[in-house]
């Protein structure tokens, strides 16, 4: 064999540590790394004929296993269908679209910033729109910093970059809109300041353009208000970093149109990402069920779990980031921010807004002065120069108590993001099983081995799930209890699916 086989001692010096190094990468949640390191280490140590039926025995095991048919159903069935455009209506479907020559994006912050690169990298000329030409240049600065990087990596050329650049138009007038065939407003959440330059782009465009909301939590019926033309108003909600994030969701008010729809979705399609189409509620289907995940960890802190165990946990459950430390990227400040929106919000609709353990952790860190990352340290500390680690304070804030097994805060973690999500199912929120599944792992990085968070619990077998999850509420809280649906399925023993 070309470098020696698995008795060479240069290699038995490697495959001592490769079970480590594998283990750490997949934290033992994908089973086909492992079957093919086996393989190469068994089959080298015996004949031909014999190292194929090694192979084809690991093989047939990892085929017949459940993480390849969650993950075969999900990334291969579910993606091809989805992007040959199953989740548009049938009548949507037939529509015709013209891709987009031109799009402008109001708010040159990190969210418009990141957007207007990902569309001029795919061809699409993007008018960068912000207050001051200095916010909307500096806005224009994160395509140059990130294709200088790929430039040094070898990954594009200086021709390629400059034409990209000269795609980006920034500016700090909005008459420079005209002519644009979708407006992507990308403005921080606050419902006055959307209204505000909803308005203004809406003076200087046609009538068929569409403008797009990229909010993440506010119902996009209420801020199409604001709009002249209500048909052309829908919710693009992109994830950060929007360059890199595969996903897009796409919400649907009352009054937005078919045409609306069809040429939002091809347009995602058009700029390389993945569409899911929702319909309108607050937070939508992402942000409220990402929201049940960075809840339920913090609350788990103020319960007195060890942080590192939560964060441990998440790891061994497949998450590419534990709660905490998705929660300083996300910014306790901005967590705060839209609890009270929605509690303002209920109020004038004359309803309570639930409460959650988390929210008095969450309070209680802001009052520390640690609002995440941004702003210097959160639940971790950031040294100059060094690697990140919790912060040593935590133990004295929440002081430890009973810890709970560590299974039990693995599932906590992935049955409040799949009953969440089997809510916004109920709810009709979400339109078919197979949006749930491609948005929770694309957009909210729910482990990829489960094939998406209703998917788990198909693989899990209904009503296993839902026995378990009356034992965490139970144990842990009335937010555990098995909704009517899960029950129903339960009863009939029927998995989730959509139906052709």
């Amino acid at each position: 064999m070309p470098g020696g086989d698995a008795k060479n001692p240069k290699n038995a010096q490697l495959l001592m540590i490769a079970p480590a190094m594998l283990e750490k990468k997949t934290r033992g949640c994908l089973p086909a790394p492992e079957a093919i390191l086996a393989t190469v280490v068994e089959g080298a140590q015996v004949d031909f004929e014999t190292a194929t039926r090694i192979e084809s025995r690991h093989f047939v095991e990892l085929t017949c296993g459940q993480v390849a048919k969650n993950m075969i159903g999900t990334f291969w069935f579910a993606l091809n269908e989805l992007k040959a455009g199953a989740s548009l209506p049938q009548d949507t479907r037939k529509l015709e679209t013209q891709p987009i020559q031109k799009i402008g994006i109001l708010g040159a912050g990190m969210m418009g910033s990141a957007i207007a690169y990902a569309c001029a990298s795919k061809g699409v000329e993007v008018v960068l729109k912000d207050v001051s030409m200095e916010a909307a240049l500096k806005g224009k600065s994160y395509a140059e910093n990130s294709l200088q990087k790929r430039l040094q990596r070898g990954r594009t050329d200086e021709v390629r970059m400059q034409s990209i650049l000269s795609r980006i138009l920034p500016t700090d007038n909005a008459s420079d809109l005209t002519g644009c065939e979708l407006v992507i407003e990308a403005v921080f959440e606050d419902r006055e300041l959307k209204a505000k330059v909803t308005r203004e782009a809406e003076a200087e465009l046609s009538n068929d353009a569409v403008f797009a909301s990229n909010t993440s939590t506010l119902p996009i019926t209420g801020l199409a208000k604001a709009s002249a033309r209500p048909k052309n108003f829908i919710g693009m909600h992109f994830f950060s970093p929007a360059d890199k994030m595969p996903l897009v969701e796409i919400i649907c008010g009352e009054e937005t149109g078919e045409e609306t729809l069809a040429q939002a979705f091809a347009f995602v399609l058009q700029i390389g990402k993945t569409p899911i189409v929702v319909n309108d509620s607050r937070g939508f289907f992402t942000s409220r069920v990402f929201g049940c995940f960075t809840n339920e960890g913090i609350g788990m802190l103020s319960e007195g779990v060890n942080p590192a165990t939560i964060e441990n946990a998440a790891s061994l459950a497949g998450f590419p980031v534990g709660p905490l430390a998705v929660s300083d990227e996300v910014s306790l400040t901005l967590m705060g921010k839209i609890r009270q929106q929605t509690i303002n919000d209920l109020q004038k609709e004359g309803k309570t807004a639930p409460t959650h353990p988390a929210d008095a952790a969450i309070d209680h860190m802001l009052e520390l002065g640690r609002a995440g990352k941004a702003a210097g340290g959160g639940f971790y500390s950031y040294p100059e120069g060094g690697k990140k680690h919790l912060w040593a304070g935590l133990h004295q804030e929440f002081p430890l108590s009973n810890q709970p097994p560590i299974e039990d805060i693995k599932e906590r973690l992935l049955f409040i993001m799949a009953l969440e999500t089997l809510r916004c199912y109920e709810e009709k929120v979400l339109r078919s099983v197979r949006d749930a599944n491609i948005g929770s792992i694309f957009g909210i990085g729910f482990p990829p081995w489960t094939g998406g968070s209703l998917q788990y619990i198909n693989q899990y077998g209904v009503a296993k799930f839902a026995q378990r999850a009356q034992q965490l509420a139970e144990a842990y809280g009335e937010r555990f209890s098995p909704p009517a649906v899960l029950i129903e399925l339960a009863e009939s023993r029927e998995s989730l699916k959509d139906k052709e």
